[in-house]
């Protein structure tokens, strides 16, 4: 038989021919074209992104291409230049590359970080009227700086026309928030004061920072023979000591654990609130041991402690127990400390008592160190015997006094409650009474009900509780209401993915962030992702009143955070983060107010040398950038793993040290 009569004998060695032709052209055009090598055409800053074709076996000089490229691009597109200020970027090594898959690649890496601080004359010519550039980009005038008076001020806490205005006064109010009205809020840049430095980096941090950069010596005066605080020469020293634990909080700690050892830190109490926190050494010891303290002081007569606990690189805002609850949601804190902290528990009824009760875990502890603990003093014992009554009918279990140390437990579950003679008080709160509801909500005199499935109780040990999704995860209103757990878990290894990637190419470990701000956290997912990278910091977590209040997961997950609104300003000072990470925030809230409002306060916030990572979508890009221009900082857009036509980018901003 013929074989050239055979029909699939005839295709099968066509099919090879052809099979071995493409082959052989597309190698002979791969070594020795150029052309294969793209690169993006959108380029929202100086830096490009480049492409590997899957095709391509030989190696290029990428930096060299990129700058080839850079001589093209500049031609032909209408580029945004940096501000006149900033120095030249880094020089790119890598940049992101198409996987055989096709994917964009997050296995990029850029030049060394540059860890000086620039400092820039900043003219103080002001303007932030809205303008279009001819090539319809927005464009705003830079802001000017603010006035020396400001550089310390916290706009909600400082407002003192609506201070004057309050009716009283007794009760703490002029320590809330007060916020100014809109168009009369900070708009200008915070200046550093004379001879800021760039701060001292965690740990050494815990134990001195520089006296430039909180130039305050009331403290000092008032209670350096306390053991808080010292200065040396151009230096403040913390020896770690307090009011009410002059040998140091070391000590202080090894006395918790003699007295009720089911405490247990970094292991069942993970996540505790210091009131009244003075200087926070005392949550700056229990990072040690695996414990996140929130270090909370009003800005009272010691105005100035939660700005030391910040510059030292400790967990830290400022919060007062006055007429409305704090920001935390219910069963926040395995443990809740007050070591005389000058709140007087039993007054309206036990009204601040029931506020810590809300924000404590069930089987949660309440140390308590203060005179009526131990002085022998009639109005000190009268004070104790209000206190013991208020606790029993609180259903708190005294577990152990010691020396000047009492320590209570808060009940598991409601039985106690609901077996108490009838009209004991306080109250159960309503059924309908949601504890979790905390931004400007009164406080109430009433216990709040724990949930009745156990929620919030009982969850794992340090560190499995992290990656476990907690069961308040159920109660949470989300538009999901099924599968949470695997959202919870996507978010996770999401952030993860990411935050490795930052790791690597963007040498987030040379940054040296210490205090960390998710200005949208969702599940805490970003927040999680630094632990598991590694990184020494903490992450102030934040959840905007304009989303779902998933605090409780938060808090569950052994985190630390906070309700806002990013329409008003944060109760924290100025130059107290290192890291400012917003991810789909402002696509969110431009609908509720201004960019540049929550912008500005972004930049009160941030330490000069301190960084932010916007990732958000792009049509709220080109302001972005432009407000950032206008602060000074310098900015850089990048595309994100999914490629140039992905609907978001990642706008990366570096304050740097402004003068006038």
């Amino acid at each position: 038989m013929n074989p050239l009569s055979n029909p699939n004998l005839i295709k099968l060695s066509a099919f090879i021919f052809l099979s071995f032709a493409f082959f052989y052209l597309g190698k002979h055009w791969s070594d020795g074209y150029q052309q294969l090598v793209f690169f993006s055409t959108f380029r929202s800053s100086q830096d490009a992104a480049v492409s590997m074709s899957p095709n391509s076996n030989k190696s290029y000089d990428i930096s060299s291409l990129i700058a080839d490229n850079e001589t093209q691009s500049q031609s032909q597109f209408n580029l945004v230049p940096s501000p006149s200020p900033s120095p030249p970027s880094d020089s790119i090594k890598k940049f992101g590359i198409i996987t055989e898959d096709g994917t964009m690649s997050d296995k990029f890496e850029v030049g060394e970080y540059d860890t000086d601080l620039v400092e820039t004359e900043w003219d103080n010519d002001n303007g932030t009227e809205k303008t279009e550039s001819s090539a319809g980009r927005v464009q705003i005038k830079r802001f000017s700086l603010c006035s020396e008076s400001m550089r310390e001020i916290i706009p909600c806490l400082d407002n003192l026309e609506a201070i004057k205005r309050l009716k009283s006064t007794d009760k703490g109010e002029k320590f809330e928030r007060h916020c100014p009205q809109n168009g009369t809020g900070l708009n200008c840049l915070v200046p550093p004061p004379k001879g800021y430095r760039q701060p001292i980096p965690w740990p050494r941090s815990r134990d001195e920072v520089w006296y430039s950069n909180v130039p305050h010596t009331k403290l000092v005066e008032d209670k350096g023979g306390q053991n808080w605080i010292s200065k040396e020469k151009d230096k403040f020293k913390f020896p770690g000591g307090g009011t009410q634990f002059i040998h140091g909080a070391d000590q202080y700690l090894n006395q918790f654990s003699q007295m009720v050892p089911d405490i247990t830190w970094g292991n069942q109490t993970r996540v505790v609130i210091d009131v009244g926190c003075g200087v926070a050494s005392f949550g700056a010891y229990l990072l040690s041991r695996n414990v996140l303290t929130m270090s909370v002081a009003p800005k009272d007569v010691h105005e100035n402690q939660i700005q030391f606990a910040l510059e030292r690189g400790v967990p830290a805002m400022v919060a007062a127990f006055a007429t409305r609850r704090l920001l935390y949601p219910s069963q926040a804190f395995d443990l809740i400390h007050c070591s005389r902290c000058r709140i007087n528990w039993t007054r309206d009824g036990g009204i601040l008592l029931l506020e810590v009760n809300r924000m404590l875990r069930a089987g949660g502890y309440f140390a308590w160190a203060a005179q009526p603990v131990y002085k022998h003093e009639e109005a000190q014992e009268e004070h104790w015997k209000e206190m013991l009554n208020l606790t029993t009918r609180l259903c708190w279990e005294l577990v152990k006094k010691e020396g000047y140390v009492a320590i209570w437990q808060k009940p598991s579950n409601n039985s106690c409650y609901l077996s108490r003679e009838a009209g004991t008080t306080p109250p159960l709160c309503d059924p309908d009474d949601n504890p979790d509801n905390v931004w400007y909500v009164d406080l109430k005199a009433c216990i709040s009900r724990l949930p009745e499935n156990g929620y919030g109780a009982n969850l794992p040990s340090w560190p499995d509780r992290l990656q476990t999704p907690p069961d308040r995860l159920q109660s949470i209103q989300l538009d999901a209401y099924i599968a949470r757990k695997e959202l919870f878990k996507a978010e996770s290894k999401y952030w993860n993915d990411i935050i490795a990637s930052y790791v690597h190419g963007l040498h987030w470990k040379k940054m040296k962030f210490r205090n960390v701000m998710d200005m949208r956290a969702g599940f805490g997912g970003f927040a999680a992702a630094l632990i598991e990278q590694k990184l020494d910091t903490w992450v102030m977590n934040v959840v905007p009143v304009s989303g779902f209040n998933t605090l409780p997961v938060i808090y569950d997950r052994g985190l630390l955070g906070v309700m806002h609104d990013w329409c008003e300003p944060f109760d924290t000072y100025p130059r107290t983060y290192d890291l400012l990470h917003a991810s789909g925030l402002f696509s969110v809230e431009r609908k509720r107010c201004n960019m540049s409002t929550i912008m500005l306060e972004m930049d009160r916030m941030l330490r000069p040398g301190g960084h932010v990572y916007i990732r958000d979508s792009v049509d709220v890009m080109d302001e972005l950038g432009e407000i950032a221009k206008a602060m000074g900082w310098k900015v850089t857009m990048r595309e994100t793993a999914e490629g140039p036509h992905a609907s978001y980018r990642v706008l990366t901003g570096d304050k740097r040290l402004l003068r006038g």
